[in-house]
């Protein structure tokens, strides 16, 4: 057929009504033309090493040697890489997101969208290990080295539960006061104190006090006062007034809830640090132990960490192994914090009752059993502080001796 017959061919065609076959064919051509333009941009697109929203560092590009391709550790290292470094993977995380929600559903990725901005966890399993951490707490507690030594344990209650008002309207239940029953019981049973926060916090928040971040699963630091006060009171201490310190705001934080949501469009928090302003380096000693190494310090706070992505380690550094904090200043002895991350704004309250506070975490401190500490630095009271949800999956407490 010549070119003008097949000009004519498809103008008949058209003038009958029958589809040109070209036309069919274009959505097939885009499509194969999609999945081209992405696999050039991922092979010669720049490999990031790091996620500001997500905060969390991304797969490299996995070892492929014989002996990692054979036991199947590169198949699944480039299973990873490849999601992690998928062109503008940012954005689709965020598009899937807003397409769930558009969906019908009340979040993504275990966190609820709320109403006032809030980015909340969805509650943790019934099938958790609360009662067996609890359990570990007691057996500890009654080791020679630790049994005289009085212990009180504190939960920090669940965002969900204390902010109930702003869920979605379905949503699963928080089980805290379930939880809070049984753990106080037990731990009555053993002798350990237990510094209930629910009515304190519920009331706090009823009130119009904010206690938790809005796009992290931490309490903040209004969050972390209030429970300083309320152990204060359980241990029969004096707590240090409010207006004693200066409150230095910072915008622009965004935490795990945002991290892991992707709900990209959600307004930032603001991180206070309520600074004592007689603290100084006169008074003031940190000290910070990983492993065989130590560094010193003349403050409670780091303020370069505001300039970074993740705020929060402004409190004493984040996570590490022991932290020690001496203040001169203070009246009592030596207090052993056996913690998870919700003590890290709390700490400076707890500087200010104590002339020693030792913060032991068990994700990373792996010097000595922590009896031996106990046996060591004498101290006149033991907190166990962990956040509810935090103590629910926990796998470290087990191994606490």
């Amino acid at each position: 057929m010549t070119h003008n017959a097949k000009g004519r061919h498809y103008a008949e065609s058209e003038r009958r009504g029958e589809p040109s076959k070209a036309p069919q064919y274009l959505p097939a051509f885009l499509f194969v033309g999609f999945i081209f333009a992405m696999a050039i941009w991922f092979i010669a697109g720049p490999k990031l090493s790091y996620s500001a929203s997500e905060k969390r560092y991304l797969q490299k590009f996995p070892d492929a040697s014989f002996e990692h391709v054979k036991d199947g550790t590169f198949g699944k290292e480039f299973e990873t890489f490849f999601a992690d470094q998928f062109p503008a993977r940012n954005m689709w995380v965020g598009v899937n997101a807003y397409s769930i929600l558009a969906e019908g559903n009340n979040g993504a990725n275990g966190v609820y969208k709320c109403k006032d901005g809030y980015l909340i966890n969805k509650p943790v399993s019934k099938d958790n290990g609360i009662m067996k951490n609890i359990g570990a707490i007691e057996e500890f507690h009654s080791l020679d080295a630790v049994k005289n030594v009085p212990a009180t344990v504190m939960l920090a209650p669940s965002t969900g539960y204390v902010c109930e008002d702003v869920l979605p309207a379905i949503h699963d239940k928080y089980n805290d006061d379930e939880y809070f029953e049984s753990v106080k019981k037990s731990l009555a049973q053993n002798g350990i104190g237990f510094t209930d926060l629910r009515e304190t916090f519920k009331s706090a928040y009823k009130n119009g006090s904010q206690l938790y971040y809005k796009t992290d699963h931490h309490w903040n630091t209004r969050g972390a006062y209030t429970a300083y006060r309320q152990l204060c009171q359980t241990l029969g201490l004096k707590a240090a007034e409010e207006s004693l310190f200066v409150k230095e705001p910072t915008e622009g934080f965004y935490g795990t809830t945002y991290s892991s949501s992707g709900f990209w469009l959600t307004e930032p928090d603001t991180l206070e640090v309520w600074n004592n302003t007689r603290n100084t380096d006169k008074n003031i000693h940190v000290k910070i132990t990983e492993g065989s190494g130590s560094q010193e310090y003349g403050s409670m706070f780091f303020p370069d960490h505001l300039k970074e992505d993740d705020k929060y380690p402004v409190f004493i550094d984040g996570n590490h192994a022991l932290t020690e904090i001496t203040n001169t200043n203070a009246e009592r002895g030596t207090l052993v914090v056996i913690k998870d991350s919700f003590s890290h704004c709390m700490a400076p309250f707890l500087a200010e009752n104590y002339k020693k506070v030792v913060l032991v975490d068990l994700r990373y401190y792996k010097m000595e059993n922590v009896s031996a500490l106990v046996q060591r630095e004498k101290p006149e009271q033991l907190l166990v502080l962990y956040g509810i949800d935090n103590l629910a999956t926990d796998t470290d407490l087990v191994w606490l001796q």
